[in-house]
């Protein structure tokens, strides 16, 4: 079949079960209104549904219940952190004497970053620290352009006298995790500073970073996520304020409470001693961070956290990317706590500990409620006129209320913490909500391949750095998108029978799902739709798989790699502790003869 007709199917396949979810929608409220102008309301609604049986009623009533019920506590768990972080935690502040700087090595793991390994690697070789105390490892994974150009800038840095070397392997073993493994067994450094790939650290990070750990129980510090395009779309800013919640509230409330936390994956000092105790870096989950951040606290050790130092970074720019990015944090998280709780539950710690560390590695499990609720939302309250239950709607708003208004507080606090007011504040708010809604139907998927033990490889985040174009866009149909383009679809059909049907203290709710859900869907459709406009052009012209590794950004580097659910074995992943990884693709003689000494002597 010609490659434009597979496309066009493609799209079809993805809109279809959209176009008929919403066409029945409206058919019903044409139905209802019709009937509603000749009839009573009751009327119309036993003619048309409306009404519930008894028993399908109650049982609607009691999953919403339910749902709600498993939701509360974690909106309130949202409250204690917010109130733990308002206590004060003392760190060893003093600098470091100047005669007693520990060796460090800053480890930069990377896989096909062509857009910001320059940026990144130039703002580690500037960093204020003495140059003979200070080792840099490029962790490189690639397989395209990039390691030419870690090569270039390599060598840079090393003709003007910086300890920085260029580490390859023959595979992609264990994915990031293995490479830092391989990276420590050859370290200088007594302390390992790990940047991922999109930030730029300040010159002083080292140096603000290293004081705790005069403290020798202290086995790790981590410091805090600054935003570099905060501002670039409503998402970014949504991101933005997302993460200022985690840091602020979610961190700090846990360190000041002296809870286990967890290492952010990057931006956070080691101590290489607490790393071998703790059993050293594991690729059987995927999230290796939150993995090797419980064994160590387990272990004996204490982590630090400093919310006055910060590391600015890239925030996911697409929608795609941010998926991919938390699809890997659910599916990881859930693997974490499968791994770390039965041991950690047995373990000699209190009550308040271990309850903390369920609700943390087990928070994702929010996201499946929450797709629940959105689904149960015009439902319950067609179950609570049927049951004759309306004059109780201050109840049911109330109960609603305890698992929505503290997560509102949460991202309150967080902004005016970083600077916001009034409108922008509140709108802010709105949209991080949504955000989270729309986040829904991806992450609850990796919720459940988490929970069923779903061995998916590890599927790293883009980024794009200054190329800020239109990047060239996969063609493909995920489930993901079409589930968002059904709630959607779905949400306005609630939001149309609602106000046929005079449920109004249903609007408010309805109208935040709506937004949240269509706000991830559209950006995507758009994409594919662009995509059945590039992409046959690129085939036809027999450039299809050059032009995607060439153009760059998101969606190529989605197209290299894979949808893990779709493509795991036909892309020749095989197993490998508990993940599966990619075969590693030919290199060239070229790239063989530059790095035929993976280890390269240094000065």
């Amino acid at each position: 079949m010609s490659p434009i007709p597979l496309s066009i199917l493609q799209l079809w396949s993805m809109v279809q079960p959209v176009r008929s979810v919403a066409n029945a929608g409206f058919a019903r409220v044409r139905a209802y209104s019709l009937c509603f102008a000749k009839a009573g309301t009751d009327e119309c609604e036993r003619g048309l549904g409306g009404r519930m049986s008894n028993i399908a009623a109650l049982l609607v009533m009691a999953l919403t219940v339910g749902v709600l019920a498993f939701l509360i506590p974690f909106a309130f768990h949202r409250t204690l952190l917010l109130v733990l972080s308002g206590r004060n935690r003392f760190e060893h502040g003093s600098p470091w004497p100047e005669q007693q700087l520990p060796h460090v090595t800053v480890q930069l793991p990377i896989y096909n970053e062509r857009h910001v390994v320059s940026r990144l690697i130039d703002a580690v070789c500037r960093m204020d620290y003495p140059a003979h105390l200070l080792e840099v490892q490029v962790l490189d994974d690639s397989d395209d352009v990039t390691s030419r150009i870690v090569d270039e800038r390599v060598a840079v840095w090393q003709a003007r006298g910086v300890d920085i070397v260029h580490i390859t392997r023959g595979s992609r073993d264990g994915f990031k995790a293995g490479a830092l493994a391989e990276g420590m067994s050859v370290a200088k450094g007594e302390f390992l500073l790990v940047l991922d790939a999109d930030f730029v650290s300040p010159p002083g990070l080292l140096r603000d970073l290293l004081p705790p750990f005069q403290d020798a129980s202290v086995g790790m510090v981590q410091a805090r996520w600054d935003h570099l395009n905060r501002h670039e779309t409503w998402f970014t800013e949504a991101q933005a304020l997302l993460l200022d919640g985690h840091f602020l509230f979610e961190q700090g409330g846990r360190h000041a409470g002296d809870r286990f936390f967890n290492f952010n994956g990057t931006a956070g000092v080691w101590r290489r001693k607490c790393l071998e105790e703790a059993g050293g870096w594991h690729a059987d989950t995927l999230t290796e961070d939150l993995d090797l951040s419980y064994r160590a606290q387990m272990a004996g050790w204490r982590f630090a956290y400093l919310d006055h130092i910060s590391a600015p970074a890239e925030i996911p720019s697409t929608v795609e990317a941010l998926e991919v990015q938390q699809r890997r944090w659910a599916q990881g998280g859930i693997q974490t706590a499968r791994k770390i709780l039965p041991t950690l539950l047995r373990g000699p710690y209190p009550f308040l500990v271990k309850a903390e560390a369920v609700i943390h590695l087990c928070g994702h499990v929010a996201h499946p409620l929450t797709w629940a609720l959105a689904l149960l939302l015009f439902p319950s309250a067609i179950a609570r006129r049927s049951l004759g239950l309306e004059q109780y709607l201050l109840m049911d708003v109330l109960i609603f209320g305890m698992a929505t208004v503290p997560f509102m507080i949460f991202y309150w606090q967080a902004g005016a913490r970083r600077g916001q007011a009034g409108i922008g504040l509140l709108r802010g708010v709105a949209r991080t909500l949504a955000l989270g809604i729309g986040l829904s139907i991806p992450v609850s998927r990796a919720v459940f391949r988490g929970l069923a033990d779903h061995p998916d490889p590890f599927v790293r985040t883009a980024k794009t750095g200054d190329a800020r174009g239109e990047p060239y866009p996969r063609v493909a149909v995920r489930w993901d998108d079409v589930g968002k383009s059904m709630m959607a679809a779905l949400m306005a059909t609630y939001l149309a029978l609602a106000i046929a049907g005079g449920y109004w203290g249903q609007l408010p709710f309805i109208l935040l799902f709506l937004t949240g859900y269509t706000g991830l869907a559209i950006p995507v459709l758009r994409s594919r739709w662009r995509a059945l406009r590039v992409a046959p052009l690129a085939e036809l012209s027999g450039q299809r798989h050059s032009l995607v590794p060439e153009l760059g950004g998101i969606e190529s580097e989605q197209y290299q790699e894979g949808d893990p659910e779709q493509q795991a074995y036909e892309n020749g992943l095989r197993p490998l502790a508990g993940v599966l990884e990619r075969a590693q693709p030919e290199i060239s003689e070229e790239r063989k003869a530059r790095h035929q000494d993976p280890w390269p002597t240094r000065a």
